[in-house]
């Protein structure tokens, strides 16, 4: 015998490890047993009806003694008898399906046996985007008559669809909304295991859930598009008038372009995440598409057809739309920063010019104060030449062998020499910088 292996420990585990990994296995599709009808519901509701949609779900739940989601729950499946309940939270939307049996001659018929709660569908919140009662029942022996099946279950109108899965179911619709507020899809089973049946029957609902929430930003783009071409055109004409513009027009053009660059910005954070999600949902459409691997049926087009013919120009409009806003929040961007370099270039211009008249200021007020220096220095001399002569004179009087006249000759270099190296000490300490 071998040895017993020692119990492997492992490190503490990341707080999201287990959810993280059961992620892959998290909302499986129900397993479908033919015939077997689904009313499938995606309703768009506020992040603050999550507690409203959680109540509405334990209600039905406690209705049929079963036990409720836990709180704070995003998905739900139970068995309540008459009906099974698969509930599911996503970012914008809340699906719900509630699947029953049905007569295979009459899958889109209510089934007394079998009765939905239209009490409690009622008085779910939110607002319906898709509505949809989709029936999976055994195929005919012989092929089926698209025109019979237009008549018999929807209404005359033109069917889309094929043979899906290889070949071993076939799908039909007409995406319309039929009198009961639901569109219809009608599946032919030629054999599939119940969870392939599941598999496709969620295929088809999220095409068409996923179609509905792509196309929310239709009516977006078209309300946008007056507003950019207006916006286009004012760019333009900001960007002529730019060409000719002069120092003194330049600041109005500033402010033209500032309050249109605050409206593109304003656009961008209104819509950029309707038009994000656009994208990513025509992604899903596309790739939820490939995986029916339709094999056409004569005289129908196929999911993949009409949504090229029908759905693809829709989504083409939004990114047209979306690149259309980048664009011109781009070029909005550059005619700023371009306008912003010429208003700057400008004053740069005007405070060199200020310095330059400052500079000859300065000049012109030093040569005015050496001509006041000098001019002080001369009067200041006069005057105290005048007071050596008084002084000279006065000794004279006294007696003394002093001549006047001499003395005041002699006295005015030393007397202009002195008072010139005061003016200029004085100057000096003057314009001494101060620490």
């Amino acid at each position: 015998m071998h040895p017993e292996a020692p119990r492997l420990r492992l490190p503490a585990d990341h707080p999201e490890r287990a959810e993280l990994h059961d992620e892959v296995h998290a909302r499986p599709p129900e397993a479908l047993r033919s015939p077997v009808q689904i009313l499938s519901l995606a309703l768009l509701s506020p992040p603050s009806a999550r507690a409203d949609e959680e109540e509405a779900v334990r209600v039905l739940a406690t209705r049929h003694g079963v036990a409720p989601p836990p709180v704070g729950a995003n998905h739900f499946s139970a068995d309540l008898g008459p009906y099974r309940l698969r509930w599911e939270r996503h970012t914008e939307v809340s699906t719900y399906r509630l699947i029953r049996a049905c007569a295979a001659e009459a899958p889109f018929e209510d089934d007394p046996r079998s009765p939905l709660p239209v009490d409690w569908i009622a008085s779910l919140p939110g607002k319906v985007l898709a509505a949809a009662r989709v029936a999976v029942v055994p195929a005919p022996e012989q092929p089926a008559d698209p025109d019979a099946l237009s008549a018999r279950f929807f209404g005359g109108n033109v069917l889309v669809g094929g043979a899906i899965a290889g070949g071993v179911a076939s799908a039909y619709t007409d995406f319309r909304i039929h009198a009961d507020g639901c569109s219809r899809f009608l599946i032919h089973d030629r054999g599939m295991t119940p969870r392939r049946a599941g598999r496709m029957t969620q295929r088809l609902l999220e095409i068409d859930g996923y179609r509905m929430l792509a196309l929310l930003a239709l009516p977006v783009a078209r309300e946008l598009a007056p507003g950019l071409a207006a916006s286009e055109q004012e760019l333009a004409e900001i960007t002529r008038a730019l060409r000719g513009a002069d120092p003194a027009s330049e600041p109005v053009l500033l402010e033209r372009l500032t309050r249109l660059q605050a409206e593109v910005e304003r656009w961008q954070a209104d819509v950029q995440y309707r038009f994000a999600a656009a994208h990513a949902y025509d992604e899903l459409v596309q790739r939820r598409t490939a995986e029916l691997r339709e094999g056409g049926q004569e005289g129908l087009q196929t999911f993949r057809e009409f949504t090229e013919r029908r759905f693809a120009p829709a989504m083409a409009t939004c990114r047209s739309t979306a690149s259309r806003l980048e664009s011109l929040s781009q070029r909005v961007g550059r005619a700023s920063q371009l306008l912003s370099t010429r208003i700057e270039v400008t004053r740069e211009r005007q405070n060199q010019q200020l310095l330059e008249s400052m500079d000859r200021r300065a000049e012109v007020q030093l040569h005015l104060q050496s001509t006041v220096e000098g001019l002080s220095v001369a009067a200041v001399t006069y005057y105290v030449v005048g007071l050596v002569g008084y002084l000279a004179k006065g000794l004279h009087e006294a007696g003394l062998a002093v001549d006047p006249a001499l003395a005041t000759a002699v006295s005015i270099p030393f007397v202009a020499l002195v008072v010139a190296l005061g003016v200029r000490r004085v100057r000096r300490m003057v314009t001494r910088p101060h620490a």
